[in-house]
């Protein structure tokens, strides 16, 4: 401190306390710069030195950066007991440990210079009410925001141009890869890492997904390597942010590609955060194609992308086709509306997702009416006659394929498991070598090797069990079959026909062939129009006769029920009545909310999911609790004409009038039922009870 500057600091200032701010920007400052840390801490003692008996070190801040993008605790407070008047020095070694931002300075130096309190540094002190000190101090705060500008920007740029020539190498490797001695990236020498992590692409080939793919690896439990923090392998059943970031990373396609995703500074809850959004591969800094040698190429890389895109689930707002599913719906994700252009969606009617159909909301949600609707029944034959003609010639060499499938998958699973095995063999002789080794008088560390020894054999054990059980799982095609197959490619149309091919292989079949079929249904013409865009730009128009009545349709009587009872009553009242009048749906079910919805959609008629108060109308309930007797007797009084009610069909709930039940005649009858237990009679003459019902 400069001895220039004790005359400021007055007695009243030193009757208040002193903070010593400590701070450094990282975790690996704090644990390896302890230097810096020693010289902080001891300005506590040039603080009592300066005569304040009251010294408060502020030292929460250690490991965080003052860039502004984390909440610091400790300046926080710093501001917080200056602005209570109780601060007369705040000292810090230099001014950039207190703020890296314009907007920190502006509240340090604002809130200093109202409660008239000194910042020090360790070249002297500063009195935010002189005009100088004021200027010298502001001075050095521009050049602490200026240097840390600065420092970013040379790092930024030297971290730009190494990764430009594809040498920028952040943390470690991504797994299955390692740098030689010349720094270049190669394939892990080690085989069973190379062919667990060309597993993952091989099972994405033929799953289509990224959780099937997961639930593959789940359900073998095959192991697949994963680096630890310090860059060591782990050998573990993968989870589904493993897979899905082997997938996109485009290092396993050969591409060395730098910038692929950005940091974006948001204003959150009064506090400056960061958020990383991923980029398209277009916006990517740098991308150096065929830069080491990959486990795919980059068009299959490519191809994994788009499959994956146009799996995310429409409901997040893409308008893509979804993953395969098991669903009886052939061209689910695949139809689009002819009139408007959206894409249909599906929907099942029947138990057990028996009959499909291809709806499309149109604008319904927004309070409009839904585009149009087409049973699966109706397109999908006509669709599969055109499919089977185009592919049919092809049948052949398909069935060639599915000949060497029948080996393939086994004969991968198989790979892995000797790969696991051989380093469970040799993990298990360097454990023995290591019991070997050590004193067998030494107990506390034999007993621990013997340990580690006899879990390596019984891991083994374990992995020589799977093996087997893999060997015996295995049945080879006869020639037999083998004819069978290939007897079946030259008939293409039995396979696809046959029960057991799966759905999801269909499905998958059509994906890979067709890219979009377009519907338009002409009422007026009864007919459906459909577009086939098939893969390459080809395309196929049919138009299919289109059929408006049902034979398993809802019945008139049903229908009138709903369109009387819709204008007053929710779905879920209308569904209870169309069961106690025993109506069924067109299938054969019992009603509910969400059929009787389907039914107004359909016939355009218009009603509501549950049932609203009508003003001047009360239930039948509210009508018990409000007279204090029972359902029965309310009812009576409804049929002999005494209390007003409406009932638009037979077993709906009534409608009760509201003003009839203070009428003086309501009140008569129930002040007679009070008297005697019984309702006055309409055929009873005597004390001319009758006419209380009349």
């Amino acid at each position: 401190m400069m001895q220039g500057d004790l005359h400021k600091l007055t007695p009243e200032r030193v009757g208040r306390s002193a903070l010593v701010y400590l701070r450094q920007s990282s975790e690996h400052q704090v644990t390896h710069n302890r230097e810096s840390q020693r010289l902080q801490y001891a300005l506590a003692e040039k603080a009592r030195g300066l005569g304040f008996h009251d010294v408060e070190v502020i030292d929460r801040d250690l490991g965080l950066s003052a860039a502004g993008a984390v909440r610091r605790p400790g300046f926080e407070r710093v501001l917080s007991q200056v602005a209570l008047g109780q601060v007369g020095l705040v000292l810090s070694r230099e001014v950039s440990r207190l703020l890296r931002t314009d907007k920190d300075w502006c509240q340090l130096v604002e809130v200093c210079r109202l409660f008239d309190t000194l910042i020090g540094d360790e070249d002297g002190l500063y009195d935010l009410n002189n005009t100088n000190d004021q200027l010298l101090l502001g001075v050095k705060g521009t050049i602490s925001v200026v240097e840390l500008r600065t420092l970013q920007l040379r790092m930024r740029d030297g971290l730009n141009a190494k990764a430009s020539r594809g040498e920028l190498y952040m943390g470690s490797q991504p797994t299955g890869f390692v740098l030689d001695a010349s720094k270049q990236l190669i394939k892990d020498p080690n085989e069973r890492v190379r062919s667990a992590i060309q597993q993952v692409f091989s099972t994405f080939a033929t799953s289509w997904s990224i959780r099937k793919t997961f639930m593959w690896f789940r359900d073998h439990h095959v192991q697949l390597p994963v680096r630890g923090h310090r860059g060591e392998l782990h050998w573990k059943v993968p989870s589904h942010e493993f897979v899905a970031g082997v997938l996109h990373h485009p290092v396993y396609a050969g591409a060395y590609a730098y910038g692929r995703a950005q940091v974006e500074t948001l204003w959150k809850e009064g506090r400056l955060v960061k958020r990383k959004r991923v980029k398209s591969v277009d916006d990517w800094h740098v991308l150096l194609r065929d830069h080491h040698e990959g486990y795919i190429d980059w068009e299959t890389f490519q191809a994994n992308l788009q499959r994956m895109s146009k799996n995310v689930p429409r409901k997040r707002g893409y308008d893509t086709e979804g993953a395969v599913r098991s669903g009886r719906a052939l061209l689910a994700g695949l139809v689009r509306c002819g009139i408007c252009g959206r894409r249909l969606g599906v929907r099942y009617t029947g138990g057990g997702s028996r009959s499909p159909q291809y709806a499309c909301q149109g604008d319904y949600k927004a309070g409009g009416k839904t585009c149009q609707w087409i049973g699966g029944t109706v397109v999908e034959k006509p669709f599969e006659e055109r499919l089977l003609a185009v592919l049919s010639p092809h049948g052949l060499q398909a069935s060639l394929l599915v000949q060497d499938s029948f080996d393939r998958e086994h004969t991968e699973r198989r790979g892995l498991l000797e790969h696991q095995l051989e380093q469970s063999r040799y993990e298990a002789q360097r454990a023995f070598e290591q019991y070997d080794a050590v004193d067998a008088r030494n107990r506390l560390a034999a007993g621990e090797l013997e340990r580690r020894w006899n879990a390596k054999l019984a891991e083994q054990h374990r992995l020589e069990e799977d093996l087997r059980e893999l060997d015996a799982q295995r049945r080879p095609l006869t020639e037999e079959q083998r004819h069978q197959i290939a007897a079946l490619g030259g008939n293409f149309e039995l396979a696809w026909s046959n029960p057991r091919c799966p759905l999801e292989l269909r499905k998958k079949i059509v994906r890979t062939v067709v890219e979009e079929v377009i519907l338009t249904r002409d009422d007026s013409a009864g007919t459906v129009r459909m577009v086939i865009h098939w893969k390459g730009g080809a395309h196929t128009e049919v138009t299919i006769p289109w059929v408006r009545t049902h034979p398993q349709q809802t019945s008139v009587a049903a229908l009138d029920v709903v369109a009387k009872m819709a204008p007053y009553y929710g779905d879920e009242d209308i569904a209870r009545v169309l069961n106690q009048d025993g109506y069924r749906t067109g299938q054969g079910n019992a009603w509910d909310a969400s059929r009787v919805s389907s039914l107004r959609q359909k016939h355009n008629i218009a009603g509501r999911q549950r049932t609203l108060p009508r003003p001047g109308f009360i239930t039948l309930c509210a009508a018990e609790r409000l007279l204090g007797v029972s359902d029965r007797t309310i009812t009576k009084l409804i049929a002999s004409g005494v209390i007003h009610a409406e009932q638009p069909v037979p077993r709906a709930p009534w409608m009760i009038d509201a003003a009839d039940l203070d009428s003086p005649r309501v009140r008569a009858v129930l002040e007679h039922l009070k008297k005697t237990g019984r309702l006055p009679s309409a055929g009873d003459p005597a004390n001319q009870q009758g006419e209380l019902l009349h």
